[in-house]
């Protein structure tokens, strides 16, 4: 969330900010200040009457020593008179407070300072390419491959779930584990990330501390009654890792990889875009996910999407690099590149991850923080990215690799985890 003292001293900047998104966000503003300025009003009246109360009691005690009962008598309800007035207060400083904090876990993250201002995607700028377009004539798509090497049976999959979901069979079982291993690899071993396994059912309060909820809440599936979720993507379980931790400045950065399924309502309608599996409801991710130091997060930024878009370079992927503008940037994220790979079935790129810095926004939610050589206590910075998503890299594969036999080349970067150069 976001620094009530800087809301304080610098609302109108932050309302500028805020507005650059779209949306209303600003206008919330004016009331997270009233709700600071009543709670701290009361706040000190509440010691006012708190200081009040400790010198009456000590009067009570000299009256009574003194003899002086009916004084003291009357003294004590005076006494009495101010507890109660202070248990409203307390009262009205916890809604107050309740309603402050409310506010603040509805407004998102402020836009970094370079991030490109636009209205939606339209206006997100394309940073850089890597590889080039394959020269393949009439390309089949990933469903069209898929159903001529039975790798993937959507009947099955609507069978036992519905749509947007798949079942994946033989060579295409093999080939998603087989990307699995591999990206879990490359992080691991080339890019020093450590590997965790994390639950795959999370607590209402580690979907708050990353910045799902409760924005999307309705985008999450839900178990008992709200209080615990799916994973909406690994992000969650392996940021929450660190929550309410107090870090040496030595121990920066914490660097962490896993691979989880990720549960998502919000699949997408019907149509061309949406067909096989570009959008799901349940689909497999590896995440890269960093706690750093304030200095370094806009260079870790760099860092990280370089680390995903290494996947992509080892496998010969022709890919793009955008900047998510002001308009189009996620609800917890300050700045955020996103890797888009080429869909020669679809004739289009697809987002296959997205890497965000979030600055100090979850840290806050999260209570994760570093002691300095000082002693003094500072909030660290997180970021996360996708490295990758597995559906869209998966499409990116077999029809990247496609040929004109309808055959399927394996990257040769891949083959040792697959066991075989092709699928024919």
């Amino acid at each position: 969330m976001l620094d009530i003292r800087e809301i304080r001293d610098n609302a109108e900047e932050v309302k500028a900010r805020l507005a650059t998104r779209g949306g209303d966000a600003q206008d919330l503003i004016n009331e997270v200040l009233a709700c600071d300025e009543r709670r701290r009003a009361v706040e000190t009246e509440k010691q006012q009457l708190q200081s009040e109360r400790k010198s009456s009691s000590k009067e009570i005690g000299a009256l009574m020593g003194q003899g002086k009962h009916e004084e003291a008598e009357a003294a004590k309800e005076a006494v009495k008179v101010i507890g109660e007035k202070i248990k409203v207060l307390d009262a009205e400083a916890d809604t107050v407070t309740e309603r402050q904090n409310h506010l603040l876990m509805s407004i998102p993250n402020l836009p970094h300072a370079n991030c490109p201002v636009g209205k939606d995607e339209a206006d997100n700028p394309e940073i850089r390419t890597w590889g080039e377009k394959p020269n393949i004539a009439e390309p089949l798509d990933h469903v069209a491959l898929a159903e001529k090497h039975n790798l993937i049976d959507f009947d099955a999959a609507a069978k036992i779930s519905g749509s947007g979901f798949a079942v994946y069979r033989g060579s295409g079982a093999k080939l998603e584990r087989a990307l699995i291993n591999f990206l879990l690899d490359l992080q691991t071993e080339e890019h020093g990330y450590t590997e965790v396994n994390v639950p795959h059912i999370i607590r209402r309060y580690c979907m708050e501390g990353t910045g799902q909820l409760p924005k999307f809440e309705d985008d999450m599936y839900g178990l008992e009654d709200g209080a615990m979720f799916l994973a909406p993507t690994a992000e969650v379980p392996v940021t929450n890792l660190v929550r309410e931790t107090l870090l040496q400045e030595s121990e920066l950065p914490i660097k962490m990889t896993a691979h989880t399924p990720c549960f998502r309502r919000e699949a997408g309608s019907a149509g061309r875009d949406n067909r096989g599996i570009i959008r799901m409801h349940q689909f497999d991710k590896i995440e890269l996910v960093q706690a750093v130091h304030p200095d370094k997060s806009a260079e870790v930024l760099e860092e990280l999407t370089a680390h995903a878009e290494a996947a992509l370079q080892k496998l010969g992927l022709h890919y793009r690099t955008i900047e998510l503008c002001t308009g189009d940037i996620g609800f917890s994220a300050t700045k955020t590149y996103d890797i888009e790979v080429w869909s020669p079935g679809q004739d289009k790129f697809l987002e296959v991850s997205s890497c965000s810095n979030f600055g100090d926004y979850q840290a806050r939610r999260l209570r994760l923080r570093y002691k300095d050589a000082d002693g003094k206590n500072h909030f660290c910075h997180t970021l996360n990215g996708s490295g990758t998503a597995l559906p869209r890299l998966y499409v990116a594969v077999i029809e990247q690799y496609q040929n004109a036999d309808g055959s399927i080349t394996i990257p040769p970067a891949l083959v040792p985890y697959f066991g075989k150069s092709e699928i024919k």
